[in-house]
This record gives C-alpha cells, sequence and structure tokens, in this order.
C-alpha cells in the first residue's frame, strides 16, 4: 500500500506505512528506520519536483520572449521610416532575443524527444526501430565511446597504440542523483528503489568495475582486477586496428588479434535504452548483457548522461580520476553517500598508494623497452618525458637501498618521511611531478599503453601478470603531489629489494573531499553507525572549509520497541573472573576458558542464532585452538551446531545459507540442538553488509574491545597529525579520540548485524569491563546505549537474559 506523508506542503510517495522517524528523517533532508528507502523517496521525491519546477520555468521563460518578439515586431512596424532610431541597439537587442527564444525552444524540443524516446523504451514500443535511429541524443551520448585520436597523437606520436579512452562528458541536466556504497551493498541499495513508488517513473543506472560487470569468459577468467583491465583494452586496441584495416589501412603481418564481440555499437545503444527503461542491480545488468550480447561495463556508462539516478561505489565518486574516467560528473548534483561511517577511512586508503621494490623494476624494465621500440616515433618532448619517468623509479629504487638491475641488500627497517624529505632523499625533488602527471600520463595513457604492449610482446609468468606495475607506478606519482604537511611516505625495507616498500600514506582526508563538497549542489552523508559526530564533522567538513552554518545535521533512535533489546555489560565471567582483554591478559588460559563458560551459559538459553565477534583473527584462531583442546568446542556443539567465518569471500553465502537452514532445522525438529552458533570477527567478511535478522541473530557476542595496533607506525603518525592539526576536546586529544573511535565503529557494525526490523528482538553482551566507562558507552548509537545495563558479577547478568528470552514478546 503506497502511503503519502506531508511535508510542508510537498509529499513523500513511500510504499509501506512508514515509522515516526523514517517521516522526520524525509523531513529532515536539506532537498528533501529503512535508512536507504527513506533516503531514496526522499531525495527523489525532491528530485521530481525539482525537474518539474524546472520545465514550468523554461515554459514560462520562453512564453516571456515569444510575447517580447511580438511587442517588439508590432512596435517596429508602427514606427515611420523617417524616425531616428538607433538601429544598431534596436538590431543587437533583438537578435539577442531571437536567440535566447531558440534557445528555449530547441532545449525544450531535445527535452521532449527525451521522454518520449525513455516512454517508448519503457513500453516497449518499436525499441529496434527507435535503437536504429540516429538522434541528436544518441550522437551526444555515443561520444563517450569514440577514440580521443588527436589527443594521443599530439602526447605520444604513436598512432599504432591508441586506445579507447572514456571522454568527460558534461550533462545537460545537472540535478541527477549519485548515491554511492561499497560493490557489495549497492545490490541492496538498488532492490530498495525497486521496491519504492518511483521504480516505473526514475531512470537508474548502477556501476560498477569490468571485475563485476565483464560478460566476456576469456576475460573474466583473468581473475585480478587489473588483468582484466588490460585485456579489455587490449581486446578495443585490436578492434580498432581491425576497424582501419577494412577502411583500407595496411595491417603489420601476423596472426589474427582477438576482439571483443559484447563491444559493437548497435548492441551497447540497445542496452543502453534498455538499462534506462527499468531498474536493473549488477546481477541482472549481467543477464541482461549475455542475452543482448553487449557489454554491461560500456553500455552502463553511455546510460550516465541521461540518467536521473546513478548509483556506483565509493571508490567513483570519491577518488577524482577515476571519476573522470568514467564520466561522472558530480558540479550541480546531490550526492548521496550511504553507509557513511568509513567514509574517512575510504577516502584515506583510495588516496593512498604502494610500491614494491618488484614493482619498480618491472615498471622500469617496461618503460625502457617502450622507449627502445618507438624510439624512432616517438617525439623529442615524449622521450624526455619518459626519462624523467625512469629518473623518479630509479631514484626510489635507490632510497630502497638498491639498483633496478640488481635486487638484493641486507638492511632492514622502517622509515616515516615527509614528503618533501622523502624527495630530497630519492634526489627527484627536482622534477616537477605535477607536470609529469597532469601534462604527460594523463593525456598520453603511458601506463596503459606500456602494460597493454608488455603482455602482447612478452611471455610473461602468472605473478607478473597479476598487476601492473606501471599503473602502480602512477598511482604513487600522484600521491606524492599531495601538500608536504597531509601526507607521509613509509619505506619499509625487508632485506630484499623485491619485497621492500614506499607507501604513501594520506593523513587528511579532507583535501580530497573538498573537491566533493565544492562541486556538489548539496551532499547527503548518512550511516546507522556515525557517532561521535563531532569528530566527523571536525575531521572531513570543517577540515575541508566548510562552515557550521552549511551543516543541517539529523539523528534519531530505533523503530524497536525498548523491550526488544537486551544490551548486557559484563564485568566477570561465571567463576568471578575479571574479564579485560587486554594484549597481556587475553591469551591466558583461564581468560580463555572463563570466555568459553560464558558462551556456553548463553548457549544453553538462548534459541535460535549466537553469533560471537572476537577482535581479531588471530585471536579466533588461537582462543578456538584451546577450546578444542580443553573440550569446551565439544561442550558447545551440543548445544549449537558450530560454523566459523570462511578465509574465502566467495565462500561466504554458502556458510550463511548452511547457518539459516541448521537453525529452521533446530526450530522445527526436537532433536538436542536449538539453533547454531558462529565464530566471526570485528571488521571481518560478516561485521558489514550480513543482516543477522530474527533467529539468525537472537544474541551477538562481543568478546573485547578491537583497539587498532597502536604501535603501527601508520596509526602512530596518524594520531600525531591529528594532534598537531585538530583541536583537543574533553580532555582528550585528537589521536586518543582516533583509536576510541576506529574500536567503537568496529564494534557498533558488528552488533548492529542483529535487529533489522520493528519486529525484531536480540540480546547484546559486550564482555569487557571497559564497555563500562561513560567515554566508552556514549560512543554505542543512542538505541543501545540509552538500554544498556553493566553487571560487575555474572549471576545477575544472566538472570536477567534468561528472563527476557522467556519472556512472552520473546517467544
Amino acid at each position: 500500500v503506497s502511503c503519502l506523508t506531508q511535508r510542508i506542503g510537498e509529499q513523500f510517495p513511500f510504499p509501506y506505512q512508514p515509522y515516526n522517524i523514517q517521516e522526520e528523517f524525509m523531513q529532515a533532508l536539506p532537498t528533501g528506520t529503512g535508512k536507504s528507502l527513506s533516503l531514496i523517496c526522499g531525495a527523489l521525491s525532491w528530485l521530481t519536483d525539482y525537474e518539474e519546477r524546472k520545465r514550468q520555468e523554461a515554459a514560462a521563460l520562453l512564453q516571456e520572449g515569444e510575447e517580447a518578439l511580438s511587442t517588439n515586431a508590432a512596435q517596429s512596424s508602427a514606427v515611420s521610416s523617417s524616425a531616428e532610431l538607433d538601429w544598431i541597439t534596436d538590431f543587437v537587442q533583438k537578435k539577442a532575443e531571437r536567440d535566447l527564444v531558440s534557445k528555449l525552444k530547441e532545449e525544450e524540443l531535445k527535452r521532449k524527444k527525451r521522454e518520449e524516446r525513455l516512454e517508448m523504451i519503457r513500453n516497449n514500443v518499436q525499441l529496434k526501430y527507435a535503437v536504429k535511429r540516429k538522434s541528436y541524443e544518441e550522437d551526444e551520448a555515443f561520444k563517450l565511446l569514440q577514440l580521443s585520436k588527436e589527443e594521443q597523437v599530439e602526447a605520444t606520436g604513436d598512432q599504432e597504440d591508441e586506445e579507447l579512452i572514456i571522454a568527460e562528458y558534461e550533462s545537460d541536466d545537472e540535478s541527477k542523483i549519485k548515491s554511492s556504497r561499497t560493490h557489495s551493498q549497492l545490490a541492496q541499495f538498488v532492490h530498495e528503489v525497486q521496491k519504492s513508488p518511483f521504480s516505473k517513473d526514475i531512470s537508474v543506472v548502477t556501476l560498477g568495475s569490468r571485475q563485476n560487470l565483464c560478460i566476456n569468459e576469456e576475460v573474466r577468467q583473468l581473475g585480478s582486477i587489473q588483468r582484466i583491465n588490460d585485456r579489455c583494452m587490449e581486446m578495443q586496441k585490436n578492434k580498432h586496428e581491425k576497424h582501419h584495416h577494412e577502411e583500407g589501412v595496411k595491417r603489420k603481418r601476423g596472426p589474427a588479434k582477438s576482439v571483443c564481440p559484447y563491444y559493437k555499437a548497435s548492441a551497447l545503444q540497445q542496452m543502453r535504452d534498455v538499462v534506462l527503461g527499468a531498474v536493473h542491480d549488477i546481477e541482472q545488468l549481467l543477464k541482461l548483457g549475455r542475452e543482448t550480447h553487449s557489454c554491461p561495463y560500456y553500455s552502463t556508462r553511455l546510460a550516465i548522461p541521461p540518467a536521473q539516478l546513478v548509483v556506483l561505489p565509493y571508490q567513483m565518486v570519491l577518488h577524482e580520476a577515476t571519476r573522470r574516467a568514467a564520466g561522472v560528473q558530480l558540479k550541480g548534483q546531490v550526492l548521496i553517500i550511504d553507509e557513511a561511517h568509513n567514509l574517512s577511512d575510504t577516502l584515506s586508503c583510495i588516496h593512498s598508494a604502494e610500491l614494491s621494490g618488484a614493482q619498480l623494476c618491472c615498471a622500469h624494465s617496461q618503460l625502457s623497452q617502450y622507449a627502445d621500440r618507438y624510439k624512432s616515433r616517438l617525439k623529442a618532448k615524449n622521450l624526455m618525458y619518459i626519462k624523467q619517468i625512469l629518473f623518479v623509479i630509479e631514484g626510489l629504487v635507490r632510497v630502497l637501498g638498491g639498483e633496478h638491475k640488481s635486487g638484493f641488500f641486507v638492511l632492514l627497517g622502517t622509515e616515516m618521511l615527509t614528503i618533501n624529505n622523502f624527495l630530497f632523499k630519492a634526489q627527484i625533488d627536482n622534477i616537477n611531478l605535477f607536470k609529469v602527471l597532469q601534462r604527460y600520463f594523463e593525456k598520453s595513457m603511458i601506463s596503459r599503453k606500456v602494460s597493454v604492449i608488455y603482455l602482447i610482446h612478452t611471455k610473461t609468468t602468472e605473478k607478473v601478470l597479476s598487476a601492473s606495475p606501471m599503473m602502480q607506478v602512477e598511482g604513487f606519482f600522484m600521491a606524492l603531489t599531495n601538500s608536504n604537511t597531509d601526507g607521509r611516505v613509509v619505506v619499509h625495507k625487508q632485506g630484499s629489494l623485491s619485497e621492500s616498500s614506499v607507501k604513501f600514506l594520506l593523513l587528511n582526508p579532507a583535501v580530497h573531499f573538498a573537491q566533493v563538497l565544492e562541486e556538489c549542489r548539496a551532499v547527503i552523508i548518512a550511516g546507522g553507525t556515525m557517532q561521535p559526530v563531532s569528530d566527523f564533522k571536525q575531521e572531513l567538513l570543517f577540515s575541508a572549509g566548510v562552515g557550521e552554518e552549511r551543516i543541517t545535521e539529523f539523528s534519531c533512535g530505533h523503530v524497536i520497541p525498548p523491550e526488544n533489546i537486551l544490551p548486557l555489560v559484563l564485568c566477570s565471567g561465571p567463576s568471578g573472573q575479571e574479564l579485560e582483554f587486554t594484549f597481556q591478559n587475553r591469551d591466558t588460559p583461564r581468560m580463555m576458558d572463563e570466555t568459553g563458560r560464558i558462551l556456553s551459559n548463553i548457549c544453553n538459553v538462548v534459541p535460535g542464532g549466537v553469533v560471537c565477534f572476537f577482535p581479531s583473527y588471530d585471536y579466533s584462531k588461537r582462543i578456538i585452538s584451546h577450546w578444542e583442546a580443553s573440550g569446551t568446542l565439544t561442550r558447545l556443539a551440543n548445544k549449537k551446531k558450530i560454523f566459523q567465518e570462511p578465509k574465502k569471500a566467495n565462500q561466504v553465502e554458502q556458510v550463511l545459507n548452511e547457518f539459516s537452514r541448521c537453525i529452521q532445522r533446530c526450530s522445527a525438529d526436537c532433536s538436542g540442538l536449538t539453533g547454531a552458533l558462529l565464530f566471526s570477527v570485528v571488521g571481518g567478511k560478516m561485521s558489514e553488509g550480513i543482516n543477522f535478522s530474527d533467529d539468525l541473530g537472537r544474541c551477538v557476542v562481543m568478546v573485547g574491545m578491537p583497539y587498532p595496533n597502536i604501535k603501527s607506525p601508520e596509526l602512530q603518525e596518524k594520531m600525531s597529525y591529528l594532534d598537531k592539526h585538530l583541536p583537543h576536546s574533553q580532555g582528550r586529544s585528537p589521536g586518543q579520540a582516533l583509536i576510541e573511535n576506529i574500536c567503537m565503529k568496529a564494534v557498533n557494525q558488528s552488533i548492529g548485524r542483529a535487529i533489522r526490523h520493528r519486529g525484531d528482538y536480540s540480546s547484546v553482551v559486550l564482555c569487557d569491563r571497559r564497555y563500562s566507562r561513560p567515554a566508552t558507552l556514549s560512543k554505542l548509537p543512542t538505541w543501545i546505549k540509552d538500554r544498556t545495563t553493566t553487571h560487575t558479577t555474572f549471576g545477575p547478568a544472566f538472570a536477567a537474559l534468561r528472563k527476557k528470552v522467556s519472556s512472552r514478546n520473546w517467544q
């Protein structure tokens, strides 16, 4: 049943009766939980209203212009020829009016054509005929897939190795909405769009990497994203060579080169139209691509300009070069960043870069061979840039203590350097990295050319094929152009050149987020576990130059009633052992045994699924091994069938299905088992994006506190940077706050896997007395914090759990 909720004269279509907080959330949007569905309905309500208002304004302006032309024409005919007119001024004014009216008419015609075409696509009327028509819009959109021949020839003078690039495209519509998530969560978000009342009227495109969207089995089986990218570009190059040959351009002798059968203009346009006609997730795009024999990767990029909503991964929208390559424009757009609790870490990660000694040597070899092969055809300026790149690579090798032709030395250790000190140490401070990057790497696409040519003309090993060294080098060069204060370079010597590495560490993610904030019309940052918001705003918004007056903040509780959740802090176990899982205590047999006793008691009374989170994979392995030897695991298995988080990501779905089936069977029969126990890891494959709703998660147990490794040089440098550049608050330094926030964000994500809807219920057991500290409790989500009770002894806590489990509303 569709329900309309009022918002100051506007309405939000919603597919269900919304909770009060959903109504408040949609009303609080600057533009306009099921948090995602609220975002979708609120934002798309604003978008449809905005587009309608723009249409009305354009129509009024056009009418006004036509009336002005008619009035001027009447006045001109009424004036006698003998009147003294300023004919030049009159002519300019009338021409300006005519030009404005012509432009408005043209834009109105284009808009009507787009709407008519989209309606025809949705109704599937004469689609085949429509695909063959050469409309203006088709010509504009197809520019995305045209070869940038002149630019590449000018940059490298090398016509043989031209490759396809995705050009920039400035959409006529500057008000489309973009929503970003990780790849694993895109499907969930798209399914929410499909459930919304807008699904039949909104044009949506889902973007992904070649690794996610390629349907060419020959390419897909290569596995790594870089190998897939390189092979795709090589096949496109072969196609263009074949095209030139068919036009009469003589091709060199040699075996026929393979081309991609899914990369054909007519098929790409056809799939683009179907993509715009209905909402598709990535799996549906893959199926559609196979049915139409068309590449989903390039078809979706063709669909970007006319789309109203673009759904894409974090990396694609937050990284400028990736954004530009995909043809994604942020100017004037509304950007929604959902699940934004990891936004700062994501920005730091995608703008950091690491190079091993082996990659440096391989890149030097590839680029040298490229220069030797084409030296007679490359212009002097291009050769100069190539020599500069080789010189910089040699400098990086020297920093690691080696030479690019030899690989072994005995020095060990890690050194943290500022960017300037690193450049001085590598003796490359005299090279203008901005100029090399912007005028050569980007325009010539030298990295991709070198990689493709190297794969074609050499017999490389599987190890070398797994990555593109020149692309890695380019990424590291780009990182070095950051401000000296915003980053550090970690030099890590391992004893041999091949195993040693240089890593750029971004300390100030706000510097890259600032561009996103500046270009967008509005940015909506949403997440279920954003606490503490004050630290988030300080690091990413205030540091990016955003004033407090530009920020609208909204927070709310949870939809579940208070009695449906029981959060407990355990300060000690059944035998009285104090619970404090520090590095010094957690490996002791008495602490591991006490943890086993806690779990045994919980499994004895809690039905269905119990999910136990450990602070790390290493500790998970150690404690489970101890329980196997002590017999604790056998006792646990008498009540719950035991599952463990798999090591490989592609096995997660299988484990979850078996976990679910086991719980369903146990609830249906009368065997001794009461459900299943799943051992997982904080920050692992099951701590985010996996929902343990209903019987799958009747209790979540958190063993210890997942603090990051304080001895990490990278973390120490980040803490030092924050202490120096951000203000202290409430008697704590920003560095200390960082450690606490990393820990509690991970905890919040893990315990948030349970209780996924209003009728759900669960208990949360936090096993560590440090959770009882007020500063720690304050970082829990409000809906959990306000209902949490702390127990210094185990007996009262267990009694409360047993009472809650046996209560009527938990049956």
